[in-house]
């Protein structure tokens, strides 16, 4: 029995050789080892703690916690159950290098101990590692485009006014101001709207990082939009200057209009911006009053002043001069006398034809005055009721002149008497 088990062992051998051979080569041919590529699979960053518990922020370089493809090789029944849902690919930080890589462990969720090989098209996640900062900024609200002709922005409110950031030290500290925008192109009522938050550098560009936390992304913003309207400003005095001094009647300021903004149904109402006569008080100058009047002070409520560049401050001048005096001669012929009583006759008991008035004005009133408007006269009527007299004789009487004063500015300096002979009637 023994002779028989050994006997051609050599050809026993190589029968059992042979027969490994041909199993091996009839297994791969019914399941030959076979490749698949998976597109796009994200790495995995485990224990991340180990970074931010130390005060520290990471940011994934390249996109190396991307893999553009994996290749994974095995046999044919493995290959054909599995897809990309089976890819897992881990960067553990507790194998973070010195610098500052990790290398990239992939596997399968299913059937990993049967891979032939799976590999990545990057080998190792590269990281930026900086200390965490954290700063608080003041939120600001701008707004971008133009409302309707006619209207304009008025004041602009965010529910809140801070924001905070965080992330790497390099990137925060690049942070110059946080912004929230809002379009108000061809607007004509209030906006009320939630605006995204941004974050802009020195340069005034945009820093969109997404290492960068903040603790709110966008805020409730309100645009106040008004109606515009432009409006006469109306200047008034008060006061009178110091003896012998008038005041011309001129003012001149830097601006005697202005446009203002607020709600319709407010300014459809307003006419004209009126400054109250106490704001320019010419009591007892002697010279021209300058003063700087701040019209805010005299806007209605709910109005605001819609001009960006003017500020509400006017220079205003009130001209003041001397007054000076002009004597003139008056024909004596031309005075008309009134209210002659019953059965009298009356003329004149001057002997030279022109009498002199003084009058006191300012200069250039005294030059435009017309003479003839003065209309001198004499009142019987009114001259008896001053004297008390019911009855009048004959005789020659001293009668006041009356003058029809059509500038006010302009006076009689003295009273000034006419000599009359008063005589009855068919009296020589």
């Amino acid at each position: 029995m023994k002779n028989r088990l050994t006997r051609n062992w050599g050809l026993k051998l190589g029968s059992f050789l042979f027969a490994a051979i041909l199993w091996l080569v009839v297994t791969n041919i019914n399941d030959p080892i076979g490749t698949i590529r998976v597109y796009n699979v994200p790495v995995k960053i485990q224990n991340a703690d180990l970074i931010t518990n130390s005060g520290q922020v990471y940011e994934v370089l390249d996109d190396t916690d991307m893999l553009d493809v994996v290749t994974i090789s095995a046999k044919r029944s493995i290959i054909d159950s599995l897809d990309e849902s089976n890819v897992i690919a881990v960067a553990d930080m507790n194998d973070l290098t010195s610098l500052n890589t990790i290398a990239i462990k992939l596997s399968t969720n299913k059937y990993n101990d049967r891979l032939e090989s799976i590999k990545g098209n990057i080998d190792n996640v590269k990281l930026n590692i900086e200390t965490e900062k954290t700063k608080t900024l003041q939120l600001r609200t701008e707004t971008t485009g133009t409302v309707r002709e006619g209207y304009i922005v008025g004041d602009i409110t965010a529910e809140q006014n801070l924001i905070a950031i965080s992330g790497p030290e390099s990137v925060v500290s690049q942070v110059k101001r946080a912004v929230a925008t809002v379009d108000v192109s061809g607007f004509t009522n209030n906006i009320g709207t939630d605006a995204e938050i941004r974050l802009y550098d020195e340069n005034d560009e945009i820093i969109s990082s997404d290492t960068i936390i903040k603790n709110i992304s966008k805020v409730r913003v309100t645009v106040e939009i008004l109606a515009v309207k432009t409006v006469d400003i109306i200047w008034k005095t008060t006061g009178v200057p110091a003896r012998g001094y008038l005041a011309t009647g001129d003012i001149t300021a830097t601006r005697n209009s202005v446009t203002i903004a607020g709600k319709s149904k407010t300014i459809d109402n307003i006419t004209a911006i009126e400054i109250p006569e106490t704001a320019l008080d010419i009591t007892g100058v002697t010279e021209n009053f300058e003063t700087i009047v701040n019209l805010k002070d005299y806007l209605p409520d709910g109005v605001i002043l819609a001009e960006e560049d003017f500020q509400g401050k006017v220079q205003v001048n009130v001209a003041v001069e001397p007054v000076v005096e002009k004597v003139v001669p008056m024909p004596v012929n031309q005075v008309q006398v009134l209210n002659v009583p019953e059965g009298f006759t009356v003329e004149t008991a001057e002997e030279e034809p022109t009498y002199n008035l003084t009058l006191v004005g300012l200069a250039r009133d005294l030059d435009e005055l017309d003479l003839g408007t003065l209309q001198p006269a004499i009142d019987i009527a009114a001259f008896m009721a001053e004297e008390e007299m019911e009855t009048i004789e004959e005789g020659i009487y001293a009668m006041q002149l009356t003058f029809q004063m059509v500038n006010e500015a302009i006076t009689v300096k003295d009273t000034v008497s006419i000599r009359l002979n008063l005589m009855e009637a068919g009296t020589e």
